[in-house]
């Protein structure tokens, strides 16, 4: 009897999870590319210099938030696949949708960095960290219902992966939605929400989430 090919395609889990990390490594190393010194010809005095550093400042900010950003996003992916026993091809290309989300992160970060105070470079952002979140969770739910999960996977960890992911693309989405007021404050508050993730200080109510 012949072998369908889709059936033996992308069941590598380990080519996966490292064409996942060099990704991940390029896309955060490329936010770094938007970052430049302030030009040297308008520099003539220490206060020059001073005054380009404050007006680089934004595109820091943004820098660090897209950080952050990817930085939440492979802990979580990692998260995931270590609980994944295998994979196919359905698992494989749902992951790399996720993958093409994290390649346009350098886009959207140098998108907003210039356009800071648009609506639309900061919805355009948020739409970014969307497609990261559902492709996210449309792989997780996928293996679920696959069967790719480790057998030792219990009813709780699956509930507080999926959880997880929902209530932090909600509060992105609350993030989003303050750019009515401006997207300074959208930027702040999504800066407040990646620093709970990443120290989830015990004191906080959004460690618990």
């Amino acid at each position: 009897m012949q072998t369908h090919y889709n059936r033996i395609a992308g069941q590598n889990l380990e080519r996966l999870a490292a064409l996942s990390d060099g990704v991940f490594a390029v896309a955060m190393t490329l936010l770094v590319l938007d970052l430049h010194a302030p030009a040297e010809a308008a520099i003539h005095a220490e206060s020059d210099l001073w005054r380009g550093l404050v007006a680089l400042a934004p595109k820091v900010v943004i820098y660090l938030m897209s950080f952050l950003t990817l930085g939440i996003f492979w802990v979580g992916q990692q998260t995931l696949m270590q609980h994944v026993a295998r994979s196919n091809r359905d698992y494989a290309w749902l992951h790399l949708m996720f993958l093409f989300g994290v390649s346009l992160m350098p886009f959207s970060t140098s998108f907003i960095g210039e356009f800071i105070a648009f609506r639309v470079a900061l919805l355009l952002y948020w739409g970014n960290i969307l497609l990261l979140g559902v492709m996210l969770y449309a792989s997780w739910l996928y293996a679920r219902r696959a069967q790719l999960l480790k057998p030792e996977v219990s009813e709780d960890i699956a509930c507080a992966v999926e959880s997880r992911i929902l209530i932090a693309q909600a509060l992105y989405a609350f993030g989003a939605l303050l750019c009515i007021v401006n997207t300074y404050c959208s930027i702040a508050f999504i800066i407040i929400v990646q620093l709970n993730y990443i120290i989830a200080p015990r004191a906080w109510f959004l460690a618990r989430i």
